[in-house]
């Protein structure tokens, strides 16, 4: 009942807590704390009814500006809470209708309102809506023939989504859609044939028309052959062609099989000709819609319309851009899977390519594994030439050949061995009854290599098939491998323990027992050893069915390392470390207590591993051991107050990696922690020895390492658990840091930058303690004899010192204060300080700003 201003400014209000609200949500951040402590959101779930309650009646006033307001809050109120709405719909349809239908809304109310709608629509389950289609759907098509170009664009992006809506694909529905199929269509078709109209416009009606056609085309038979010729004009258009590619993309991977026959023969071509074009996009796309056909339209392409493409594939195939590889091998998988004939000349152009390709460095992950598939398609397609042999020999040769040549290591990268003996692998596996006599040829390979490469690529090789492949039925396997064990390269050795862990994920009853009986037999090859066993560990995990076959297996490979935590290798300890933290996800009820148990132990050695050991049950996805980590964490946690300086460090570092994947798990230790952490922060006088060097003495500061830890802790939960630090104190700990060794002013430098973006009125308070020790790195001097190490780390000291003077001034009214002012001005009169400066400042009105978040990988 106030004043509209009034009124505007309450919802204003109301807005900016909703906005407040949303990053403490942390959706993305940690799903598991939803239920516990989120505050605000629980807060807001029960609001939602009387919010609704509130803007209903607002909705129907005559003010465009309160209603405005309504839809804005309401938008907001869905970004934060989607579903939120779920039983309010009908309360609100009558206030859109009002605001879309009445003669006296201004262009931009029809426009927020039409906004609404479509985020509605997005974040809501289809079924809600369905009662209340002929409401909805009358005045949005109207609002596609709107006169105003801005109202057509958004109405279009509505009725997309009321598309999906009324007709979801990928969910059973029984609402009637028919009644609106004929209306929804005609108002779209308007809109795709005319020529004059604005470009966003046109995009939106060629992705509204895919949409429709994709879930409706089936009661549409008829007017196919009027729409999709103008499909065919649009993708001929340079402005248009983009959109076009990724509406028939719907149109053909669409479970209602639509019959798009009539202009294959004209479009096929066409796209064939967008994998010339310098538009990455384009690429992109038109190799998703090309291998859509592929799959789904093969028995309507021929070898000659599919010529028009392969062509074009060949320079597509390189490692400057894996993602565009990866796509061209799928498409590639699926012609050589449904239309082997296309591929008879692959020799020419594509394998060499291909070949070149499967030796970068670059290559891993998804667009290694769309190489392997291609590998796997093309030797079942039995092409003449390209049989299993054949293949087999094209990618051994590049290792044998550049052993022949005397050369002692091919110059391939390390990361080309693991890629070629991944598809050999690849190749093996379809072509079982060859396996066993290909990898006692590898075998020989192992037992008199010509190089140390032959050698490496050998056992790799055994290994890739040996995962795949149950190969115990070779006796001699086992001695072979353990005897590459010894050979001085450390490639080798690698490769070996590798291979070990591989073949032994083939059979494990096998191999498993063997594994851990050599462990204990061989002191001196533990630590390789340690890494076979830990990849059969890592290899197992990543599967439920891994995971059972292991099950059997978990007393004795702990019962083996837990002899080996207290090794006096570091190596080793955290080898055996990541093991048993992989284990412990395994089964954590019954095996994260055994390693509670171990904190108690006398040796320091021991807690360091246990420590380390839960730093890796802890990820940033959710898993079944949370809820028992949420627990027990602070008996872990509680090694911060350890006497050995070596078990606090470790639990710094565990601490962080919690605070980073999973803040959930320490935001609500954080009393007890805190003063823990900060405490780690202070130079300690005992920890600095002198060591003598010859003539020389030097310093030595024992306690570093551990203090560099916490303040990685610091910087990390200013990110992740702000609101639960008390900004103050911790300026205290990070002022102290500034004058602290090189590393650590490092960090604290970039801590300044980071609290500058975060909480500006506290650093403001704060500016003068700050400003001084960035003053003294800046117009520190260094020795005359010093050597160059010295210079170029000053230097980097001054740039990082002034990146977080930049930061600083960032801060509104920051300029105001007389000590960074005279500082800035100080800056400005020296020359090789002004230098640095204008560099920076540069670089940080730049497109990036984050230059001054912390790698913390």
């Amino acid at each position: 009942k106030r004043e509209e201003n009034v009124k505007s400014d309450i919802f204003h209000a109301y807005m900016a807590l909703l906005r407040q609200t949303r990053p403490s949500v942390g959706v993305n951040l940690d799903p598991d704390c939803m239920d516990q402590e989120e505050g605000p959101v629980c807060m807001l779930q029960t609001q939602v009814p009387a919010i609704v309650k509130a803007v209903h009646n607002q909705m129907k006033e005559k003010s465009i500006k309160t209603r405005q307001d309504c839809f804005t809050l309401l938008k907001e109120l869905v970004i934060v809470l989607p579903g939120a709405l779920t039983n309010h719909i009908p309360a609100l349809i009558a206030g859109i209708q009002y605001s879309l239908g009445d003669k006296n809304s201004s262009s931009n109310m029809k426009i927020d309102t039409l906004a609404f709608v479509h985020c509605l629509l997005t974040s809501h389950p289809p079924e809600v809506f369905h009662s209340h289609m002929s409401v909805l759907v009358p005045p949005v098509i109207t609002a596609v023939g709107d006169g105003f170009y801005k109202i057509t664009a958004e109405a279009l992006l509505v009725l997309q989504q009321l598309v999906k809506v009324i007709r979801p694909l990928d969910t059973p529905s029984n609402f009637d859609f028919t009644p609106f199929t004929g209306e929804l269509y005609h108002c779209t078709l308007i809109r795709l044939k005319a020529a004059d109209i604005d470009q966003e416009v046109k995009e939106r009606a060629i992705s509204c028309m895919g949409q429709i056609i994709c879930n409706l085309g089936d009661y549409l038979q008829g007017e196919l052959h009027t729409c999709l010729p103008i499909f065919l004009d649009r993708l001929r258009n340079e402005i248009t062609r983009l959109t076009t590619v990724k509406a028939l993309t719907k149109v053909a991977g669409s479970p209602l099989r639509i019959d798009l026959r009539p202009i294959l023969g004209e479009a096929v071509p066409i796209l064939g000709s967008f994998l010339r074009k310098n538009q990455r996009a384009l690429k992109l796309s038109t190799l998703t819609l090309l291998d859509t056909l592929v799959r789904n339209y093969s028995s309507a392409l021929n070898t000659e319309l599919l010529n028009k493409v392969i062509i074009e594939l060949a320079p597509l195939l390189c490692e400057a851009d894996l993602h565009i590889a990866q796509l061209t091998l799928t498409l590639l998988t699926s012609i050589a899977q449904l239309h082997p004939a296309a591929l008879s000349r692959v020799s020419d152009a594509i394998l060499p390519e291909i070949l070149v390709l499967v030796k970068s460095p670059l290559l891993q992950g998804a667009a290694l594994n769309s190489m392997l598939e291609f590998f796997q398609a093309l030797v079942k397609a039995g092409l003449p030439g390209l049989g299993y042999r054949d293949l087999l020999a094209m990618l051994v040769i590049p290792v044998t050949q550049g052993a022949g040549s005397g050369g002692s290591m091919p110059v391939l990268h390390k990361q080309a061995f693991h890629s070629l003996a991944k598809c050999v692998a690849a190749l093996t596996v379809t072509w079982q009854q060859e396996a066993l006599n290909v990898v006692e040829q590898f075998l020989r390979d192992v037992q008199n290599p010509r190089t140390d490469a032959h050698h490496i690529f050998a056992l790799l090789i055994i290994g890739e098939i040996g995962r795949h492949i149950d190969l115990s039925s070779i006796t001699s396997l086992k001695q072979v491998i353990l005897n590459s064990f010894s050979p001085p390269s450390e490639e080798v050795k690698s490769a070996a323990s590798y291979t070990l862990g591989s073949v032994a994920v083939g059979n494990l009853p096998q191999y498993l027992p063997f594994v851990l009986q050599e462990i204990e037999a061989q002191p001196k090859r533990q630590y390789l050893l340690l890494h076979s066993l830990k990849e059969i560990i890592t290899c197992q995990s990543s599967t439920p069915g891994g995971v059972q076959l292991l099950q059997p297996f978990v007393p004795a490979i702990w019962q083996q390392l837990f002899r080996h935590c207290e090794c006096g290798e570091e190596g080793t300890r955290n080898v055996v470390a990541e093991c048993l933290g992989k284990l412990t996800l395994i089964d954590p009820a019954s095996l994260l207590p055994r390693l509670q148990e171990s904190l108690v132990s006398d040796s320091a050695l021991m807690r360091t591993t246990v420590v380390t050991a839960v730093k890796f049950t802890i990820s940033d996805q959710p898993q079944a051991i949370d809820p028992l980590l949420r627990q027990s964490i602070g008996e872990f946690l509680r090694t911060l107050q350890d006497p050995d300086l070596n078990v606090r460090r470790v639990a710094l570092v565990a601490f962080n990696s919690a605070a980073h994947n999973k803040p959930s798990l320490v935001r609500d230790l954080l009393d007890s922690v805190l003063p823990q952490l900060y405490s780690e922060t202070e130079v300690r006088k005992e920890l600095i020895r002198e060591v003598e060097m010859g003539p020389f003495k030097h310093t030595v500061d024992d306690g570093l390492d551990i203090r560099k830890a916490a303040f990685e802790c610091m910087y990390t939960l200013l990110d992740s658990c702000l609101d639960r630090l008390n900004i103050f104190e911790f300026l205290n700990h990070v002022e102290n840091g500034l004058k602290d060794h090189y590393d650590i002013k490092m960090l604290t430098y970039l801590m300044v930058a980071r609290l500058a973006q975060l909480c500006p009125t506290a650093v403001l308070q704060r500016l003068e303690r700050l400003v001084e020790p960035l003053r003294n790195t800046c117009t520190m001097k260094v020795k005359a004899n010093s050597v160059k190490q010295e210079y170029e780390k000053q230097d980097e000291l001054k740039r990082s010192a002034m990146r977080a003077v930049a930061a600083l001034l960032t801060i509104p009214d920051a300029d105001k204060n007389p000590h960074l002012s005279e500082f800035v001005s100080q800056i400005k009169t020296t020359p090789e300080l002004q230098l640095i400066f204008d560099s920076i400042q540069k670089d940080s009105t730049g497109p990036s700003q984050d230059s001054n978040l912390m790698d913390l990988s």
